[in-house]
């Protein structure tokens, strides 16, 4: 598995013992005991959760209509949105599907109800979920294209513009396009991502809760750390703790070397005293995600690792200054990453290998990006990671990440900004 895939992850091993007193654990932990988080924190924050619910689809809806009659990229107004299984499917209709070789796809007129074409043997699952939605089946010797293309002459769309959510498959686009030439197919991308880049204030209070979830399971699990322990030992125990919230979530565990290389590395490392210990990772709530990395060391840090550490986190503010509306989106990057060139860490990307941020909401990395280049315009409601950092290949990585919410005024991260090596939150 890779490890960095950890949001739909399981534990599977459970929690060894508590942490060398070398690290303090008491600086990192403020509601948990022994690597224990007690019942009523996790009450209290399960209980925060509110569903979303079909009002607040419909308002999405009505805001892709809004944005299929604009199209504010200049690129023509889009008769119709078509999207498979998925996240934007589940972000407009609550319904959950897979991907498979037999389409199943959502389609969202400017004008009129939303329709879904699906197998016929799924029909009365696709009529659960869909709800009171109208569904058009096709047997498993019919041609779902010519489906489509018979829906789309009775609603008058065969001359029209079809937008096409970017994750769609490739083989789904040219099917349409070969049964329906007259239809016009355009990228979808810009009502996608105009809905979900900008969160509203419920999505912005689930993904703080996956945040404040992901907070007590990192304060517990340091508490369990032990020497000798592998990474996907310590990766289990902090999946384990997800389950005790009933969310889905895990983490990437790099230890020592490892933590140089963002992603880390096919050899499993094993945890020595010293050793940098880098957690990324979160879990989802309602759909929503989040995704942060704090640091520790399994010991006594080096003055390299302070030093370091002090700088990353430094380089997080000044990405936390610049990130306003009305600036760019690679000014942010170029904040961030002045800090660290000017410190010795450049240039460009050779030490700071990555982008310093990508948006996030229902998927783990979605729009708009934090990247040199990225012309986007930052707007309130946007969520972005703020995650700096500096990698020595052969000696450690520090890295620092945080969701970023901005604001009206400026921005704010959603959690505590980690102060050091010796405290976490």
């Amino acid at each position: 598995m890779n490890r960095r895939i950890f949001i739909k992850t399981t534990g599977l091993v459970a929690g060894v013992s508590a942490i060398s007193p070398s690290l303090g654990a008491e600086t990192f932990v403020q509601n948990t005991k022994d690597g224990i988080i007690p019942a009523e924190v996790i009450k209290a924050i399960r209980a925060r959760i509110k569903p979303v619910t079909a009002e607040e689809r419909l308002l999405r809806i009505e805001h892709a209509r809004k944005l299929m009659g604009e199209n504010p990229e200049g690129t023509g107004k889009l008769d119709a949105l078509l999207m498979e299984g998925g996240t934007s499917l589940n972000y407009f209709s609550g319904a959950r599907w897979g991907r498979s070789e037999r389409l199943f796809a959502m389609i969202l007129p400017m004008k009129g109800e939303p329709f879904f074409i699906a197998p016929k043997f799924e029909e009365s699952r696709a009529k659960e979920q869909t709800g009171n939605a109208q569904v058009y089946c096709w047997e498993e010797n019919e041609n779902p294209y010519e489906l489509i293309a018979k829906v789309f002459k009775e609603k008058n769309f065969l001359n029209g513009t079809l937008g096409i959510e970017e994750t769609t498959r490739y083989f789904v686009t040219e099917n349409i396009q070969k049964i329906i030439p007259t239809l016009k197919i355009k990228s979808g991308t810009v009502v996608t991502a105009g809905c979900r880049g900008v969160k509203t204030a419920h999505e912005i209070e689930l993904m703080q809760i996956a945040n404040d979830i992901a907070a007590e399971v990192y304060k517990a699990a340091v508490k369990q750390l032990k020497e000798g322990m592998s990474e996907n030992e310590f990766g289990n125990i902090i999946s384990n703790l997800f389950n005790e919230f009933e969310t889905p979530g895990g983490a990437l565990v790099l230890f020592g070397e490892a933590s140089a290389h963002p992603h880390g590395l096919v050899k499993e490392m094993r945890l020595k005293q010293n050793d940098i210990v880098l957690m990324d990772g979160g879990c989802e709530v309602e759909g929503y995600e989040s995704d942060i990395t704090r640091m520790a060391v399994f010991g006594t840090a080096t003055d390299k690792m302070k030093k370091n550490f002090d700088i990353v986190r430094k380089a997080q503010d000044e990405g936390l200054k610049a990130a306003k509306p009305g600036v760019e989106a690679c000014t942010v990057d170029a904040a961030a990453r002045k800090i660290i060139t000017d410190n010795g860490y450049g240039p460009g990307y050779k030490y700071f290998t990555h982008r310093l941020g990508h948006g996030i909401g229902m998927d783990g990395h979605e729009w708009y990006y934090l990247v040199g280049g990225n012309k986007y315009i930052l707007n309130p409601g946007n969520m972005f990671s703020n995650e700096p950092g500096i990698y020595i290949p052969g000696e450690f990585g520090i890295r620092l990440e945080d969701e970023m919410l901005i604001t009206e005024t400026g921005a704010k991260l959603l959690l505590p900004q980690q102060s050091g090596l010796e405290k976490m939150f």
